[in-house]
């Protein structure tokens, strides 16, 4: 429920979703946070006279939040935890070869091969059959390597495709996130393969899930949570089952609900025992699972889900990959609704790494709600002029289900 407050009546714990002015006009980073400390608050009385603030937002998630977490409260910090990108012993220095106009058919056809192999493979496990994993294994090496060349294409495509809760739409997107994060990181193309494969396979085990568990709309019974965890189960068991299927991506797979503090599962592995990859798999997952529409819970704006992350530091996440993950991401990820100064709406199309805050937006929506032909991009780091005197900017960032069309006819 949210509410209109004066900043004198803000209080520690509240949760900031509005503000009175464009959030770019402020030095927050996150567009909405819960307030927890003096420094949010001196700036939100500089800055603003009332905000709205959204009783129902918190770090507890509602629903199926034991699917990512557990029910314990303030655990203690695990001992000896080094941090999991010390781990890392050889980056790779990648560089952006191809434009992102150049590399979007690339991608897009990389897109349309992967879920025909990913498609057969789920026919495959449905009628007893197994996995062909040198065709997977393919399929991931065309994503890496365009990922590689250009990652805003990927990027674009799986966060801009209109989305369900399907097994494949989410394996492709966890997939192109998962090596976009690895690029960032520098790390080696073999680590990126490991990444990618195990993104497209983890959750393959929910085909063994009856369909009226994974896909009931409201809240899980202890039996059926139980049956709905024991999807990392049966997709170890197939990996395990499937001849080519390196032994890394199984452990990758095992790994992508265990968490920080010990609270995730099957295992309530702790710190460093979840592993850089593993780490990477479940951070990466649980972005992508806020950020989709899902029946049973509340889809999140990409800012809203990077400032849960943020705050869950050291609590699910490791501290210092979350932070990266952030800074790989940006404010406003490729692919995010959002709405400007002057009303209209558009989607990010591309990142200047250096000016993340001022991205290329391409505009989809005028400020009455109707449709842009033909479509205009503009930079934001160019200042362009949504009024005489007045340059665009970025008010919000939206929910990519409120936004009454589908981006990929226009980016595609």
């Amino acid at each position: 429920m949210k509410n209109r407050v004066t900043v004198e009546q803000l209080k520690f714990g509240m949760f900031v979703c509005e503000l009175d002015r464009p959030w770019t006009e402020t030095p927050f980073l996150y567009q909405g946070f819960v307030l927890d400390n003096d420094d949010q608050l001196a700036t939100l009385r500089r800055f603003c006279k009332s905000v709205l603030v959204d009783s129902d937002k918190s770090l507890a998630l509602r629903d199926r939040a034991d699917l990512l977490t557990s029910s314990k409260q303030n655990p203690s910090i695990p001992g000896n935890v080094r941090g999991v990108l010390s781990t890392i012993t050889e980056r790779v220095d990648y560089r952006e070869t191809t434009s992102l106009k150049e590399e979007l058919p690339v991608a897009l056809q990389a897109k349309h091969d992967t879920e025909i192999v990913m498609s057969r493979a789920i026919d495959n496990i449905h009628k007893g059959g197994v996995i062909d994993a040198e065709e997977l294994s393919q399929a991931t090496t065309k994503i890496r390597d365009s990922v590689v060349r250009n990652p805003g294409a990927m990027m674009l495509l799986s966060r801009i495709k209109e989305k369900s809760e399907h097994i494949l739409d989410r394996a492709f997107s966890v997939s192109v996130l998962s090596l976009a994060f690895g690029r960032y990181l520098q790390l080696p193309k073999l680590q990126l393969d490991h990444l990618g494969m195990a993104a497209l396979l983890q959750d393959i085990g929910m085909i063994n899930i009856p369909d009226e568990v994974r896909d009931k709309s409201g809240a899980l019974n202890k039996v059926e949570l139980m049956l709905c965890r024991s999807h990392v189960a049966h997709s170890v068991q197939i990996l395990s089952e499937t001849v080519g299927v390196p032994s890394e991506v199984i452990d990758i797979s095992s790994k992508h609900h265990e968490r920080f503090h010990g609270s995730g599962y099957p295992k309530g592995l702790v710190g460093d025992e979840i592993g850089l990859l593993g780490a990477i798999s479940g951070l990466v997952d649980f972005y992508d699972a806020l950020t989709r529409p899902r029946s049973y819970a509340e889809t999140y704006a990409p800012s809203n889900a990077l400032n849960l992350i943020y705050n869950a530091r050291n609590v699910l996440f490791d501290g210092v990959l979350a932070e990266q993950f952030i800074q790989c991401l940006g404010i406003f990820p490729l692919g995010s609704v959002v709405e400007l100064n002057s009303g209209e709406i558009g989607i990010v199309v591309s990142q200047d790494p250096a000016k993340k805050l001022l991205p290329r937006v391409m505009l989809l929506l005028d400020a009455r709600g109707a449709q842009i032909r033909p479509q205009l991009i503009i930079n934001l780091a160019q200042n362009p002029e949504a009024a005489p005197r007045v340059p665009y900017r970025i008010k919000r960032v939206l929910r990519q289900d409120s936004v009454p069309i589908n981006p990929a006819e226009f980016a595609l």
